[in-house]
């Protein structure tokens, strides 16, 4: 079973009790995310620390210019942060960033998987990245919406590739998405957007040590 420490470090409100969120992203996991991503396995979340327990902490200010969030790996174990004021500052909500992140980290903990696309890019591979404004409630908090494994399984037609079921192909990108790529022969990484309004969003943000530049030294 995968231990994790939900931290709260943040002086500012996190939108939503903590104990009450902490709770949300449980059911999160047990009853939508992990039925479909299985080989995760169980998960079981905690509000302290403990022994070889992966963590994500909720902290006030963005450690990198304009992040709301990322996980990467701290003392060799994956480590997940959420930036309340960086979040709530763009008019998003800590609860979406929050599962969003610990939906990624589940998946790829330490943010070095790629998967082949069709056109011979390779994907990294994010669960929710390319649906990440697009949301549904649990226990009443709103959570992020997340791909299944058939989205990156190009011969895939006819299934389920998101779990609100707005994705309809493999590698399909919403309007509010985004996905990071990389050229196999060159070793480019750039990312791909949904519309051009996501790619002036995220252009304000200051990606140094995201998920996304994280993956280039892989």
């Amino acid at each position: 079973m995968i231990t994790i420490a939900i931290l709260n470090n943040a002086t500012i409100p996190l939108g939503c009790d903590f104990n009450a969120l902490v709770q949300a992203l449980q059911v999160y996991l047990n009853q939508h995310f992990l039925p479909v991503w299985s080989q995760v396995g169980p998960v079981k979340l905690m509000t302290e620390k403990a022994p070889g327990a992966w963590v994500m902490e909720f902290l006030d200010d963005a450690d990198v210019e304009g992040a709301e969030g990322y996980h990467d790996v701290e003392s060799n174990l994956p480590h997940a942060k959420v930036f309340v004021r960086t979040t709530q500052q763009v008019g998003d909500l800590i609860s979406v960033t929050a599962s969003h992140e610990l939906a990624e980290m589940l998946v790829d903990p330490t943010a070095n998987l790629w998967v082949n696309a069709p056109d011979g890019t390779q994907w990294a591979y994010e669960t929710a990245d390319a649906v990440e404004e697009n949301a549904f409630h649990v226990n009443g908090i709103p959570m992020s919406d997340f791909v299944y494994p058939a989205y990156f399984q190009p011969f895939r037609d006819g299934v389920q590739f998101d779990h609100l079921k707005l994705i309809t192909r493999p590698f399909e990108i919403l309007r509010g998405g985004y996905s990071t790529i990389r050229d196999p022969h060159t070793g480019e990484v750039k990312e791909i957007f949904g519309s051009p309004e996501k790619r002036a969003r995220f252009a304000k943000e200051d990606r140094r040590d995201h998920r996304s530049t994280w993956r280039r030294d892989y």
